[in-house]
């Protein structure tokens, strides 16, 4: 990895940061491919978490679609190798829990304005 020598500390900085706290979250993986780079150093944060910190992952995809995410066959199972060891794996199929409370929201609204626009109007 080439770079600045104050950007590789920031870097190393972010990467302990990373390791240390008590739970890290990745919400979405798989949403936007990963550089070969950037899945190098994804690989490297779970390395360093592994057996030491808690990690919870979300994602759409199944194990099976990752490799197309990271790029890499050897990459995606060393990291599912560590990932998936002493885990609880949670599948939840359904209604995505965001488009439901959107369509709940639109509801409402047109219900306000149907009521508003029977106030307006003249009988």
């Amino acid at each position: 990895m080439s770079g600045t020598p104050k950007r590789e500390k920031r870097l190393r900085t972010s990467q302990k940061q990373l390791a240390n706290v008590k739970l890290l979250i990745v919400d979405e993986l798989g949403y936007v491919p990963f550089t070969a780079v950037g899945a190098e150093l994804l690989f490297e944060v779970f390395s360093r978490r592994y057996e030491h910190g808690a990690t919870l992952v979300t994602s759409n995809l199944p194990f099976d679609e990752w490799t197309s995410v990271l790029g890499s066959e050897r990459l995606t199972g060393a990291l599912l190798d560590r990932l998936t060891h002493h885990v609880h794996i949670l599948e939840m199929n359904g209604e995505s829990y965001r488009l439901a409370t959107s369509k709940k929201q639109q509801k409402q609204s047109a219900k306000s304005r149907s009521t508003v626009k029977e106030e307006v109007e003249p009988l």
